[in-house]
């Protein structure tokens, strides 16, 4: 076992914006993840690997990112996710998608049904379904960070299943 059990976000595995089209686009180690340095609970990709994070199991499930965002804007939060067929502890655990700006900001929050059926191939979520999750960076506000992340900490049941294949924040206004 790794001396530390979670998983710091590797940031060389962000693309950041070029050329101020306002994309971030997030590979499966750019985040933090509890117990992600446990093997008993997640399977991280090699770094420069095109796999996903696969969730062994969890009762916790905490994946963030970071995003440096321009004031006055809004975003929109999407997730790239699989479930394996052998995933469980999901019936009565719904996953929220929350983000907020700066590290003092109040979090908003979208809550996920995952459609393990609809799952099987990487899909985009929320808007697999036409939702989106967006969030406005008020002009005034002084820490211009985005807070994001997926999770599941309520409940108490343990998960297996899904794959996190990264993650994308683009500007939309």
């Amino acid at each position: 076992m790794a001396t530390k059990p979670h998983h710091d976000a590797d940031t060389n595995d962000i693309v950041y914006p070029k050329d101020g089209n306002g994309l971030y686009i997030f590979g499966p180690r750019a985040f933090n993840i509890a117990f992600g340095n446990d093997p008993r609970y997640w399977k991280l990709p090699k770094r420069e690997s095109d796999g996903p994070a696969e969730l062994v199991k969890v009762s916790w499930l905490q994946v963030t990112g970071l995003a440096a965002v321009e004031r006055g804007k809004k975003y929109e939060i999407t997730f790239k996710l699989s479930m394996k067929a052998n995933n469980r502890g999901w019936r009565n655990s719904p996953v929220y998608l929350m983000a907020k700006i700066g590290r003092r900001g109040e979090y908003q929050r979208k809550r996920l049904q995952l459609d393990h059926s609809q799952m099987k191939e990487p899909t985009y979520v929320p808007n697999f379904s036409g939702e989106t999750f967006q969030i406005f960076v008020p002009a005034t506000i002084l820490d211009g960070r985005l807070f994001f992340g997926l999770y599941e900490v309520w409940s108490g049941n343990w998960k297996e299943g899904p794959r996190i294949h990264g993650a994308i924040v683009k500007e939309i206004e």
